[in-house]
């Protein structure tokens, strides 16, 4: 079997068979859930970081150790201004760089 065959060239090209073309209500909700898990990992893995637990975070931000748990586990996307909050409550903060 040739590897270079089963090399995928342009990742957009597999999103598109399996979630429609970019701006299909489809598609849509793919990349909302992707956010969704990727922002949980972010947070989880800054939470451990920082030694703290859900409840501890629950608390400093006032929000519920459900929540917290929610967001981590992707079931939820936090707004901005919530996940600015949460990453604040770990002692930490978001900075927006250009790419080049």
């Amino acid at each position: 079997m040739n590897t270079k065959d089963n090399m995928i060239q342009d990742y957009d090209v597999v999103l598109d068979n399996l979630y429609g073309k970019e701006g299909t209500p489809e598609r849509n909700r793919f990349e909302e859930n992707a956010y969704a898990y990727y922002s949980g990992q972010i947070l989880r893995n800054a939470r451990k970081e920082a030694k703290v637990t859900q409840a501890e975070l629950a608390e400093r931000s006032n929000t519920s150790k459900s929540y917290i748990s929610r967001i981590e586990n992707g079931t939820i996307n936090p707004s901005v201004g919530v996940f600015y909050k949460l990453i604040a409550a770990l002692g930490l903060n978001v900075e927006i760089v250009k790419t080049i």
